[in-house]
């Protein structure tokens, strides 16, 4: 989670419960658990997406353009203090190549910068000319875009990484949850479900090919790839309800 930039594709899947299990079983002859995983346990991740008033991002994204991007506030904690760290990412993904770069600011130095235009001071912060970089990055995405808070999304997560190559990542997201109300990291993690119960979001993050091993248990398992956004859903759904 301390990695402020990274360039990769993401292949994402839905598995049940069984195939979960069966997958998770053999996970350890190829792969360590990531070092938030403490004792094998899974972690929360809580976001919040900003988007125009008119939902421009997101409908943009939908449309499975060459290039799109969005910005979200990411936690750790839920709720989440004025002084706890939070993380503002600007993901884009251009020609099926995704890449995140993001800062480390407290929540109130978030709210302020997005709400106010306060620019926060990041010389005292580890690599601050990268952080700098990625922050006259975001200056200029919220001068092209005139965003607010539209989109709750949160998450339990078990991550892992290659033995042999520590750039492969596998995560497993469940207990995905969203809400178009309260989208606050500041409120309590609630809301509506995504997935149904007993399914699983499992991301593939690689820098070139999938390893052969997963390649073949995907295969064995009736396992295939998908077409999955946490907020496209989100907002498909926030439709069908309002319409």
């Amino acid at each position: 989670m301390a990695i402020s930039t990274f360039k990769r594709k993401e292949i994402k899947f839905i598995l049940d419960e069984d195939q979960y299990n069966a997958l998770n079983s053999v996970l350890g002859n190829y792969m360590n658990p990531d070092a938030f995983c403490v004792d094998g346990k899974e972690y929360g991740i809580y976001n919040v997406y900003y988007d125009t008033d008119d939902n421009f991002l997101i409908r943009e994204s939908l449309e499975k353009p060459y290039y799109k991007e969005k910005i979200r506030l990411r936690s750790y904690y839920s709720p989440a203090k004025e002084d706890d760290s939070v993380y503002l990412e600007i993901k884009k993904k251009i020609g099926g190549i995704v890449t995140k770069r993001r800062i480390s600011l407290t929540l109130g130095q978030a709210n302020a910068f997005i709400f106010e235009g306060e620019i926060p001071d990041l010389s005292n912060s580890k690599k601050s000319y990268i952080q700098n970089q990625v922050l006259n990055e975001l200056v200029v995405f919220l001068k092209n875009y005139p965003v607010t808070p539209r989109q709750y999304i949160s998450y339990q997560r078990s991550a892992f990484f290659g033995k042999d190559d520590d750039s492969f990542r596998l995560t497993f997201d469940r207990a995905i949850t969203q809400r178009r109300f309260d989208v606050s990291l500041s409120k309590p993690n609630y809301g509506s479900q995504i997935l149904l119960p007993g399914q699983y979001l499992m991301e593939v993050k690689i820098g070139a090919s999938m390893p052969i091993w997963l390649s073949q248990q995907l295969a064995q398992l009736g396992v295939y790839k998908t077409s999955f956004s946490k907020y496209g859903r989100a907002f498909k759904s926030f439709v069908t309800e309002t319409h």
